[in-house]
Protein backbone atom coordinates (compact mmCIF):
# COMPACT_ATOMS: atom_id res chain seq x y z
CA UNK A 1 0.00 0.00 0.00
CA UNK A 2 0.95 3.67 -0.80
CA UNK A 3 1.91 6.21 1.70
CA UNK A 4 0.44 9.03 1.81
CA UNK A 5 3.40 10.65 0.78
CA UNK A 6 4.41 8.84 -2.02
CA UNK A 7 0.52 9.12 -3.16
CA UNK A 8 1.03 13.04 -2.83
CA UNK A 9 4.81 12.77 -4.90
CA UNK A 10 2.54 10.52 -7.50
CA UNK A 11 -0.04 13.19 -8.18
CA UNK A 12 2.68 15.66 -8.62
CA UNK A 13 4.71 13.80 -10.82
CA UNK A 14 1.49 13.00 -13.03
CA UNK A 15 0.49 16.97 -12.90
CA UNK A 16 3.96 18.04 -13.57
CA UNK A 17 3.96 15.29 -16.63
CA UNK A 18 0.16 16.64 -17.87
CA UNK A 19 1.81 20.28 -17.63
CA UNK A 20 5.20 19.11 -19.94
CA UNK A 21 2.82 17.52 -22.45
CA UNK A 22 0.49 20.74 -22.78
CA UNK A 23 3.60 23.09 -22.97
CA UNK A 24 4.93 20.51 -25.58
CA UNK A 25 1.40 21.23 -27.54
CA UNK A 26 1.81 24.70 -26.96
CA UNK A 27 5.10 25.17 -28.50
CA UNK A 28 4.25 23.16 -31.30
CA UNK A 29 1.61 25.35 -32.15
CA UNK A 30 2.93 28.63 -31.03
CA UNK A 31 2.72 31.69 -33.72
CA UNK A 32 5.69 33.82 -33.13
CA UNK A 33 5.17 37.61 -33.78
CA UNK A 34 7.56 38.97 -35.94
CA UNK A 35 8.46 42.36 -36.72
CA UNK A 36 9.26 43.69 -40.11
CA UNK A 37 10.09 47.24 -41.22
CA UNK A 38 6.71 49.23 -42.13
CA UNK A 39 8.63 51.18 -45.39
CA UNK A 40 11.69 49.89 -45.78
CA UNK A 41 12.37 48.78 -49.78
CA UNK A 42 13.63 46.30 -51.00
CA UNK A 43 13.39 44.45 -47.91
CA UNK A 44 9.88 45.07 -46.43
CA UNK A 45 7.30 47.75 -47.85
CA UNK A 46 3.20 47.38 -48.56
CA UNK A 47 2.24 46.72 -52.06
CA UNK A 48 -1.39 46.00 -53.13
CA UNK A 49 -2.50 46.05 -49.87
CA UNK A 50 0.27 43.04 -48.56
CA UNK A 51 4.29 43.33 -47.62
CA UNK A 52 6.53 42.22 -50.12
CA UNK A 53 10.21 42.24 -50.16
CA UNK A 54 13.86 40.59 -49.24
CA UNK A 55 13.00 40.01 -45.79
CA UNK A 56 9.41 39.41 -45.99
CA UNK A 57 9.87 36.57 -48.54
CA UNK A 58 12.85 35.37 -46.62
CA UNK A 59 11.09 35.12 -43.61
CA UNK A 60 8.33 33.02 -45.20
CA UNK A 61 10.66 31.21 -46.97
CA UNK A 62 12.42 30.14 -44.04
CA UNK A 63 9.37 29.59 -42.41
CA UNK A 64 8.40 26.99 -44.44
CA UNK A 65 11.48 25.16 -44.65
CA UNK A 66 11.61 24.88 -40.60
CA UNK A 67 7.89 24.29 -40.10
CA UNK A 68 7.13 27.59 -38.26
CA UNK A 69 4.19 29.66 -37.91
CA UNK A 70 4.07 33.65 -37.76
CA UNK A 71 2.26 36.65 -37.20
CA UNK A 72 3.98 39.32 -39.00
CA UNK A 73 3.90 42.59 -37.75
CA UNK A 74 5.10 45.75 -39.83
CA UNK A 75 6.35 48.73 -37.86
CA UNK A 76 8.29 51.94 -37.81
CA UNK A 77 12.22 50.56 -37.12
CA UNK A 78 12.58 52.77 -33.98
CA UNK A 79 9.96 50.50 -32.51
CA UNK A 80 11.15 47.17 -33.29
CA UNK A 81 13.99 46.84 -30.70
CA UNK A 82 12.19 47.89 -27.48
CA UNK A 83 8.89 45.69 -28.93
CA UNK A 84 11.64 42.74 -28.87
CA UNK A 85 12.58 43.69 -25.40
CA UNK A 86 9.55 44.36 -23.96
CA UNK A 87 8.25 41.06 -24.91
CA UNK A 88 5.73 42.36 -27.15
CA UNK A 89 7.71 40.92 -30.28
CA UNK A 90 9.36 37.26 -30.21
CA UNK A 91 11.57 38.27 -33.19
CA UNK A 92 12.68 40.81 -35.56
CA UNK A 93 13.61 41.03 -39.12
CA UNK A 94 14.24 44.34 -39.93
CA UNK A 95 17.48 45.67 -41.73
CA UNK A 96 19.05 45.09 -38.27
CA UNK A 97 22.80 45.50 -38.69
CA UNK A 98 24.43 43.34 -36.02
CA UNK A 99 26.89 45.36 -33.96
CA UNK A 100 28.72 45.09 -30.87
CA UNK A 101 26.30 47.76 -28.85
CA UNK A 102 22.64 45.44 -30.39
CA UNK A 103 24.62 42.44 -29.44
CA UNK A 104 24.70 43.59 -25.79
CA UNK A 105 21.02 43.22 -25.63
CA UNK A 106 19.72 40.53 -28.76
CA UNK A 107 20.78 37.74 -29.81
CA UNK A 108 21.02 36.94 -33.66
CA UNK A 109 20.87 34.67 -36.20
CA UNK A 110 23.80 33.89 -38.60
CA UNK A 111 23.83 36.97 -41.39
CA UNK A 112 21.56 36.93 -43.88
CA UNK A 113 22.23 39.42 -45.96
CA UNK A 114 25.51 42.07 -46.89
CA UNK A 115 24.78 45.53 -45.78
CA UNK A 116 27.08 48.63 -45.55
CA UNK A 117 26.53 52.80 -44.84
CA UNK A 118 26.02 55.34 -48.00
CA UNK A 119 25.88 59.11 -47.41
CA UNK A 120 23.19 60.18 -49.75
CA UNK A 121 23.37 63.88 -51.05
CA UNK A 122 20.89 65.82 -53.95
CA UNK A 123 22.39 65.78 -57.56
CA UNK A 124 23.83 68.74 -57.38
CA UNK A 125 25.35 68.89 -53.84
CA UNK A 126 29.20 69.46 -53.16
CA UNK A 127 29.31 66.33 -50.51
CA UNK A 128 32.06 64.00 -51.42
CA UNK A 129 33.82 62.86 -49.04
CA UNK A 130 33.42 62.45 -44.73
CA UNK A 131 35.40 65.49 -44.68
CA UNK A 132 32.91 67.17 -46.91
CA UNK A 133 29.79 66.39 -44.05
CA UNK A 134 31.52 69.45 -41.48
CA UNK A 135 28.68 71.83 -40.85
CA UNK A 136 26.11 70.07 -42.50
CA UNK A 137 22.76 68.71 -41.53
CA UNK A 138 22.22 65.62 -41.58
CA UNK A 139 18.18 63.31 -42.23
CA UNK A 140 18.55 59.30 -39.87
CA UNK A 141 16.00 57.43 -39.32
CA UNK A 142 15.74 56.97 -35.36
CA UNK A 143 17.36 54.17 -34.42
CA UNK A 144 19.40 53.26 -37.23
CA UNK A 145 22.82 52.36 -38.22
CA UNK A 146 22.78 55.82 -39.90
CA UNK A 147 21.67 57.75 -36.89
CA UNK A 148 24.82 55.87 -34.73
CA UNK A 149 27.40 57.16 -37.53
CA UNK A 150 25.88 60.78 -37.75
CA UNK A 151 25.92 61.10 -33.40
CA UNK A 152 29.59 59.95 -33.92
CA UNK A 153 30.27 62.81 -35.61
CA UNK A 154 28.12 65.23 -34.76
CA UNK A 155 30.44 66.77 -32.06
CA UNK A 156 33.82 66.68 -34.14
CA UNK A 157 32.74 67.80 -37.44
CA UNK A 158 29.26 70.26 -36.33
CA UNK A 159 27.14 68.05 -38.01
CA UNK A 160 23.36 68.62 -37.17
CA UNK A 161 21.22 65.48 -36.91
CA UNK A 162 17.41 65.40 -37.61
CA UNK A 163 15.22 62.36 -36.75
CA UNK A 164 12.71 60.91 -38.91
CA UNK A 165 10.49 58.14 -38.42
CA UNK A 166 10.94 56.02 -42.48
CA UNK A 167 13.49 56.08 -45.04
CA UNK A 168 11.00 57.82 -47.35
CA UNK A 169 11.18 60.67 -44.87
CA UNK A 170 14.65 60.88 -45.18
CA UNK A 171 15.13 61.47 -48.70
CA UNK A 172 12.36 63.66 -48.78
CA UNK A 173 14.17 66.35 -46.21
CA UNK A 174 17.40 66.18 -48.27
CA UNK A 175 15.25 66.25 -51.83
CA UNK A 176 13.37 69.61 -50.60
CA UNK A 177 16.60 70.94 -49.08
CA UNK A 178 16.10 70.55 -45.32
CA UNK A 179 18.43 68.50 -44.36
CA UNK A 180 22.22 68.10 -46.85
CA UNK A 181 22.52 64.41 -46.45
CA UNK A 182 21.33 61.18 -45.52
CA UNK A 183 22.43 57.78 -44.58
CA UNK A 184 21.31 54.74 -45.64
CA UNK A 185 22.03 51.23 -46.20
CA UNK A 186 23.57 50.66 -49.63
CA UNK A 187 21.28 48.09 -51.20
CA UNK A 188 18.01 49.98 -50.08
CA UNK A 189 19.58 53.44 -51.54
CA UNK A 190 21.03 52.02 -54.40
CA UNK A 191 17.64 50.02 -54.91
CA UNK A 192 15.22 53.18 -55.04
CA UNK A 193 17.65 54.73 -57.38
CA UNK A 194 18.09 51.73 -59.78
CA UNK A 195 14.15 51.80 -59.74
CA UNK A 196 13.87 55.54 -60.44
CA UNK A 197 11.56 56.49 -57.49
CA UNK A 198 14.51 58.80 -56.38
CA UNK A 199 15.32 61.03 -58.93
CA UNK A 200 17.84 64.31 -57.93
CA UNK A 201 19.44 61.73 -55.53
CA UNK A 202 22.82 60.30 -55.35
CA UNK A 203 25.04 58.17 -53.92
CA UNK A 204 27.87 60.53 -52.45
CA UNK A 205 30.18 57.74 -50.25
CA UNK A 206 29.21 54.24 -51.81
CA UNK A 207 30.66 53.11 -48.05
CA UNK A 208 31.38 55.01 -44.54
CA UNK A 209 31.99 51.85 -42.15
CA UNK A 210 33.21 47.86 -43.25
CA UNK A 211 30.36 46.00 -44.54
CA UNK A 212 28.05 44.54 -41.54
CA UNK A 213 25.56 42.45 -42.05
CA UNK A 214 21.47 42.23 -40.95
CA UNK A 215 20.49 39.46 -38.82
CA UNK A 216 17.30 38.12 -37.37
CA UNK A 217 17.08 38.85 -33.51
CA UNK A 218 15.53 38.38 -30.61
CA UNK A 219 15.86 39.13 -26.70
CA UNK A 220 18.94 37.72 -25.37
CA UNK A 221 18.61 34.74 -23.52
CA UNK A 222 14.87 34.13 -25.26
CA UNK A 223 13.76 31.93 -27.97
CA UNK A 224 16.81 30.04 -28.73
CA UNK A 225 14.74 27.28 -30.84
CA UNK A 226 13.35 30.50 -33.27
CA UNK A 227 17.38 31.08 -33.71
CA UNK A 228 18.48 27.62 -34.32
CA UNK A 229 15.40 27.31 -36.77
CA UNK A 230 16.22 30.41 -38.95
CA UNK A 231 19.67 29.35 -39.04
CA UNK A 232 18.44 25.83 -40.53
CA UNK A 233 15.90 27.31 -42.47
CA UNK A 234 18.28 30.28 -43.51
CA UNK A 235 20.55 27.20 -44.59
CA UNK A 236 18.39 25.38 -46.18
CA UNK A 237 17.39 28.19 -48.57
CA UNK A 238 20.93 29.22 -49.39
CA UNK A 239 20.89 25.33 -50.52
CA UNK A 240 18.22 24.67 -52.52
CA UNK A 241 18.76 28.44 -54.86
CA UNK A 242 15.29 29.94 -52.97
CA UNK A 243 17.19 32.88 -50.99
CA UNK A 244 19.55 33.62 -54.53
CA UNK A 245 15.79 33.68 -56.60
CA UNK A 246 14.35 36.08 -53.94
CA UNK A 247 17.00 38.53 -53.57
CA UNK A 248 17.83 38.32 -57.42
CA UNK A 249 14.30 40.09 -57.64
CA UNK A 250 15.02 43.44 -56.05
CA UNK A 251 19.00 43.86 -56.55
Amino acid sequence: MLSGVKRALLAVSAVSMIFVASASVADDDKTYIIACDAAYAPFSWEQDGKYVGIDVEVLDAIAKASGFKYELKPMNFEGVIPGLISGQLDGAIAGINMNDERRKILDFSDGYFDSGLSVIVKEDSKINTIEDLKGTRAAVKKGTTGALFVESIADKDNVTAQYYTSSPETMMAVKNGYADFLCEDYPVIAYQIKIGVQKGLRIAIPRVSGTPQYGFGVKKGTHEELIKMFNDGLKTIKENGTYDKIVGQYL
